[in-house]
């Protein structure tokens, strides 16, 4: 899992980063800046859980637990739920594609708490790790 994991993330941040420019060069003529923002958004917010899921495969290192799993599969469908529907609403300006974003921010909280689980229940070594 972890290398897979490593892979995905890896990913992930080289589209966030295409993902970016695009947004900061491509759209500026064709979408107003409030779409601009948004689309932003879902850059910024796909960022952050990029490095979520390289420390859920860090931590996959040390702790051996299916909620590592479970946060990792939730990381990614909050970037698909959440950002990816701020990429289409900002590109395409269907208002009716917001209704989505809620259930990738879900995604995200469920995945955030459930790495803190896998942390608190795993039992530290001698070595403290």
């Amino acid at each position: 899992m972890k290398k897979g994991l490593f892979m995905l993330a890896a990913i992930s941040g080289f589209f966030a980063v295409a993902l970016g420019a695009f947004g900061a060069h491509g759209l500026k003529n064709v979408a107003p800046p409030h779409l601009i923002e948004i689309f932003n958004l879902g850059v910024e917010y796909q960022f952050y859980h990029t490095f979520a899921l390289i420390a859920v495969a860090m931590a996959g290192h040390w702790i051996n637990s299916r909620l590592l799993n479970w946060a990792a599969g939730l990381f990614i469908a909050g970037i698909f739920l959440f950002s990816g529907s701020l990429y289409l609403y900002a590109m395409l300006g269907v208002k009716m594609l917001g209704i989505i974003t809620p259930f990738g921010g879900v995604c995200f909280l469920i995945a955030w708490m459930l790495l803190a689980a896998a942390v608190y229940r795993h039992r530290m070594d001698e070595t403290g790790l």
